[in-house]
């Protein structure tokens, strides 16, 4: 089962007896819509439509998440800027321990002044390397966070389901005891009559406690339920009392696994996150080669001195001799190599994914038809049988309470294969990165 339904799982765990009173099919999924705005404090329904844009939206991991494509843009300004230039001056042969020398004849004809400006040349395209370096890494991270989008989706529409098993299980527990209630005042009658001794009437009584609890069980789960999905949509999203729109559902799957892997291929956020990171790595590498070219130092300087007005032109260059950035080349290389077999691995495990969510589908697809070829109703039938044979003496109080059980169980059972079955889908959404499936 899946991980995100292993509390919703327990519920299904609770004392197998339940309500004679037959429970209405399981109506059809409403038409998506979006939730109205509730005030504060009000209550108010959701879709999974809209439990998912909600999320999309408000979610602080996702928000968090997201600043990191706005920090790459930023660094994507820093690598494009060019050196700043440089301004230099200074003023030689002040007499300043002879002040009485210090006049303006001494400083027109014996002092000298020189301001120069000097700017650095970058070789190898350096800036242009960065820029890419840059914009490279940005598609990575935006890529990424679309992966941490398709997860938030997954988890938001698997709680979702939880919620609506969670719903399904109480509703279930409030039928067992309002149904069982009135086989507690037929036994009472019974008794009065005569046709009951009073070990049986206490043990009826004792299982509408047990259904009691259990419907006290089934609220709490159904709350903490609520909770997680608040967690994911955002606190601030919602109303305090929220609650879900939609009905547990089966939805069949069309499309063969390998329409599936083809679109995981095209559609995977990770994956595609993976292949950018090769490219990225590559221009990493260019910008280590690049950043081996030394780069042009050239400073002009203006001079007066002794009355004459000259200027003189400096240039300064490293020479390549020790460090020609030989480690970083050599490390970026084996850089691509990682990202290279990364992408690989990445890619096996889309495919492996898709085919474990369309395996899991089929799987849980098997059980439903299972219990939609009979199985429901015969529990049923069952039941009714049992219950009409030991209002009229002729089934005794064990064969009925064995037929509760078996009831409930599989009522609990079908609610259990449809969660199942949709938190697969879901899966198998989340395995191709999109939830338009063929």
């Amino acid at each position: 089962m899946m991980k995100g339904l292993a509390w919703a799982m327990a519920l299904l765990a609770l004392p197998a007896c339940v309500s004679a009173q037959k429970m209405p099919p399981l109506p059809p999924p409403t038409a998506p819509a979006s939730a109205p705005a509730a005030a504060p404090g009000a209550s108010a329904k959701i879709t999974l439509d809209e439990a998912i844009r909600l999320a999309l939206q408000h979610n602080h991991a996702l928000q968090a998440a997201r600043t990191t494509i706005l920090q790459n843009q930023a660094q994507e300004i820093t690598a494009n800027l060019r050196p700043n230039p440089t301004l230099s001056w200074d003023s030689q042969f002040f007499p300043l321990f002879n002040p009485n020398q210090f006049t303006v004849n001494y400083l027109e004809n014996q002092a000298q002044f020189d301001v120069g400006i000097g700017y650095l040349f970058e070789r190898g395209k350096k800036r242009q390397h960065r820029l890419q370096a840059a914009r490279d890494q940005t598609a990575v991270t935006t890529s990424q966070v679309d992966d941490n989008q398709r997860n938030l989706i997954f988890n938001t529409s698997q709680q979702f389901i939880a919620v609506l098993l969670a719903e399904s299980a109480l509703q279930l527990a409030q039928q067992d005891v309002d149904s069982f209630r009135q086989t507690v005042d037929i036994s009472e009658s019974r008794f009065k009559a005569g046709d009951m001794s009073e070990g049986d009437l206490l043990k009826i009584k004792l299982q509408l406690l047990q259904f009691q609890s259990d419907l006290a069980t089934a609220k709490l789960a159904r709350q903490q339920a609520l909770a997680a999905l608040r967690q994911f949509l955002g606190f601030e999203s919602v109303p305090d009392e929220f609650d879900v729109q939609g009905d547990l559902d089966y939805q069949p799957v069309h499309g063969t696994i390998e329409d599936l892997q083809l679109l995981a291929a095209r559609s995977r956020p990770d994956l595609r996150a993976a292949q950018q990171n090769v490219t990225a790595a590559r221009s990493q590498e260019a910008l280590m080669r690049a950043n081996g070219k030394k780069d042009l130092g050239v400073t002009f300087d203006y001079t007066h001195t002794a009355g004459i007005n000259s200027g003189a032109f400096f240039f300064n260059i490293d020479l390549p001799i020790f460090d020609r950035n030989q480690g970083e080349i050599a490390r970026t290389r084996y850089a691509i190599i990682q990202a290279e077999q990364q992408a690989v691995e990445t890619a096996q495990q889309v495919h492996t994914d898709v085919t474990d969510a369309y395996l899991a589908v089929h799987s849980n697809d098997e059980i439903i038809q299972l219990y939609r070829g009979g199985y429901v109703d015969q529990a049923k039938q069952s039941l009714d049988i049992t219950e009409y044979s030991y209002k009229r003496g002729a089934a005794s109080l064990l064969d009925f309470l064995d037929a509760e059980r078996t009831y409930r169980a599989n009522q609990l059972a079908y609610r259990q294969a449809l969660a199942s079955y949709m938190t697969a889908l879901e899966q198998l959404r989340q395995a191709v990165g999109t939830r338009n499936l063929p």
